[in-house]
């Protein structure tokens, strides 16, 4: 097997505010240019299959002809459109989790391989909270909004450190950021893979 077949193309999460009634034009902006960096960068998005930030970064990703998937708090195609009101826009496929909010934000981030967040409220902090008790790589978007004062206190405050937290206020230097923590990941992955599969091959 070749080296290069291990490595899947990272599959990036950008979270954020569902509303963005309450937020500047710089928010919208920066994370519509995320959702392209991220395929600019070769990755996959990844969202929450919802309206506001997560939508626009999906518009962005499908704007450079990337891959957008997302993930639905509805079990059914129709629930998700007609009881939770989530758009179907910019997404090459929709995964019906049947979990509500709380377990699909679990599911959503455990399917990644790094999450963004951008500007939000609870909801995004609480994704936020997830990855970082699963040592997932994040990357903190900064800027004119106070999300990334709130995780720069939470991680202050943390009871134990996470060193794959980055931050930045440009989306294509976070990006980079980012996927040097997401290869380093995957090295460490492929490594152990080797020992254990490459090292002592099956008999066919």
């Amino acid at each position: 097997m070749d080296d290069k077949e291990i490595y899947l193309k990272p599959k990036l999460c950008v979270s954020g505010a569902a509303d963005t009634t309450y937020l500047t034009p710089d928010a919208v902006v920066k994370t519509e240019e995320l959702g392209k960096e991220i395929v600019r960068q070769g990755g996959i998005l990844v969202t929450g299959a919802t309206t506001g930030l997560p939508l626009w970064a999906a518009k962005g990703a499908k704007g450079e002809n990337g891959m957008s998937i997302g993930f639905s708090p509805a079990g059914t195609e129709d629930e998700h459109v007609n009881g939770y009101k989530l758009p179907t826009d910019y997404m090459d496929l929709i995964i019906y989790t049947g979990f509500g909010y709380p377990g699909r934000d679990l599911i959503l981030t455990k399917s990644v391989d790094a999450v963004f967040i951008s500007a939000g409220r609870v909801g995004t902090i609480h994704e936020f909270t997830i990855a970082f008790e699963d040592g997932k790589p994040l990357g903190i978007l900064e800027g004119d909004w106070a999300t990334d004062e709130i995780i720069q206190t939470i991680i202050e405050k943390a009871h134990r450190p996470n060193d794959k937290i980055v931050f930045d206020s440009d989306p294509k230097k976070l990006v980079e950021k980012v996927l040097e923590l997401v290869k380093k990941d995957k090295e460490e992955t492929y490594q152990n893979y080797k020992k254990i599969v490459l090292e002592h091959p099956k008999v066919s």
